[in-house]
């Protein structure tokens, strides 16, 4: 993962069970992308916590493709996927879009996710 605040080690988030469990149940079958920057602090504070969560639930590596982007929020793949704020983090499955956390929302990433993951068929 090319983004320091992709580390799962910056943050003392713990993900809850009912949230690794959601994640686990379809960590095999669903691709992650990743929009963000080190320097942005919306992606200080949501990144490492959904690093914990990609750690816990065992999501496999090369299941998560992380995307640095610039200040002007320029970078690989921003138009074809529509990214205008970051953090952006795409789940995807059958290659087709099931979730989207954009910025900051009132949960944290994970929990944010794992509500709209929930409401795909497995």
């Amino acid at each position: 993962m090319e983004l320091d605040v992709m580390d799962p080690e910056k943050s003392e988030y713990k993900p809850t069970e009912e949230t690794v469990e959601v994640f686990e149940s379809q960590a095999d079958t669903i691709a992650v992308k990743i929009w963000g920057s080190d320097w942005c602090v919306d992606c200080q504070e949501q990144l490492p916590p959904f690093a914990a969560l990609v750690a816990a639930a065992g999501i496999p590596r090369e299941s998560v493709e992380v995307y640095p982007v610039n200040k002007e929020k320029e970078g690989t793949k921003v138009e074809e996927y529509g990214v205008e704020l970051i953090p952006t983090i795409i789940i995807e499955k059958d290659g087709k879009e099931i979730a989207r956390f954009v910025e900051a929302e009132d949960v944290p990433a994970p929990e944010y996710l794992a509500e709209q993951l929930k409401k795909v068929k497995k």
